[in-house]
């Protein structure tokens, strides 16, 4: 009989639970579709909110949410896409917070092929093909064009740039040998607990604008209670040391 009355119970908060779940249309910038995969688990562990990801480069996705795409929060790569969203009445005002800094690296899959300097790209012969994300709609991509200029060599180097859609696409030219070497983000080579594939040089950060990455809460999710809670778990603390562990910088107090 005891084992009868909990399974009924049981039943009971399960169906309740489910009756609270709802799903969560989420647009995420590419370099950060690891580490949502993570928080996506634990959160909806804790809340039975269930995500629905797609990916892409921001810009891409400004473009979609403008002409009616129905997602709910947009997690971006950029601080400048959610406060335009929000200037252009497509998000919810107050809503934006920025969840990460991105780091840039330049990556080969190739051990030993980029030093600890990134001295390979100024030599000549070492390499035929460079990939960057879209600079136009891609905020990685417009970091590396950053990169190159600060080095003095972004017109030495134009013939031999192959730009990808996003720095997910950046990193297949790399991944798969059709570019020797990628501008990516470090949490696309780095990930926690495992050591890097290939060889990278971690740029430093005087050499490019600080990569604020921000989230919104965009108007179709503006009644889903579910959209609401994921941001407000982006904020958690579980959310940010899983952040960290991928070696984005987040904001202070």
């Amino acid at each position: 009989m005891r084992r009868l009355i909990f399974a009924f119970f049981a039943c009971l908060l399960a169906a309740a639970t489910a009756a609270r779940a709802a799903e969560v249309q989420v647009a995420v910038a590419a370099n950060f579709v690891g580490p949502l995969q993570r928080i996506g688990e634990t959160f909806t562990a804790a809340s039975g909110h269930v995500l629905k990801v797609s990916s892409g480069a921001t810009g891409k996705f400004y473009t979609q949410v403008v002409s009616g795409a129905p997602f709910d929060v947009l997690i971006a790569a950029d601080d400048e896409t959610p406060r335009k969203l929000i200037a252009e009445g497509h998000a919810v005002a107050g809503t934006n917070f920025t969840y990460a800094i991105g780091r840039l690296v330049l990556w080969s899959a190739q051990p030993g092929f980029v030093d600890a300097q990134g001295a390979v790209l100024g030599s000549s012969g070492a390499f035929r093909h460079l990939a960057i994300a879209n600079p136009k709609v891609a905020p990685y991509g417009a970091a590396a064009l950053q990169v190159l200029r600060s080095r003095g060599l972004a017109d030495a180097l134009s013939l031999r740039l192959v730009t990808g859609e996003s720095i997910a696409q950046a990193y297949q030219f790399a991944a798969t040998g059709n570019a020797e070497l990628a501008f990516v983000a470090l949490s696309q080579v780095a990930l926690p607990g495992k050591g890097a594939v290939g060889s990278y040089w971690l740029v430093p950060q005087s050499l490019y604008g600080e990569i604020k990455q921000d989230a919104v809460l965009l108007k179709t999710g503006e009644k889903n209670p579910a959209a609401v809670a994921l941001l407000a778990y982006l904020k958690s603390e579980p959310a940010q040391q899983l952040i960290r562990g991928f070696g984005y910088g987040v904001p202070g107090p």
